[in-house]
């Protein structure tokens, strides 16, 4: 795509929305600039795998769909981390309260 953009007094430009869309940028991505002497050039910066919002839900930026067994499996591995922390929350409340009689 091209088209003329201009640099506001702050230093700033705005990426046309369909230059966002076709990126999949969102607010906060990071972008690598190079420069020479006539020329400009924007790359993101993408980490391994990162999170974006897509029509309000956070979801992973990946080039592969995640199978339904690792969905699956992370969900339960998650549940069983949260269990234990809530068990260990209880305990320390009992403990704090018997402490203090």
């Amino acid at each position: 795509m091209d088209a003329n953009i201009t640099v506001d007094k702050a230093g700033r430009v705005v990426l046309p929305k369909a230059v966002r869309d076709e990126l999949e940028l969102a607010p906060g991505d990071s972008l690598q600039l190079e420069s020479t002497r006539d020329e400009i050039v924007l790359r993101p910066v993408r980490g391994n795998v990162g999170m974006r919002q897509k029509e309000g839900i956070w979801v992973f930026r990946t080039d592969e769909p995640i199978s339904t067994e690792t969905v699956n499996e992370t969900i339960r591995q998650l549940r069983e981390e949260r269990a234990g922390v809530a068990i260990d929350a209880r305990g320390a409340r009992a403990a704090r309260a018997r402490a203090s009689r």
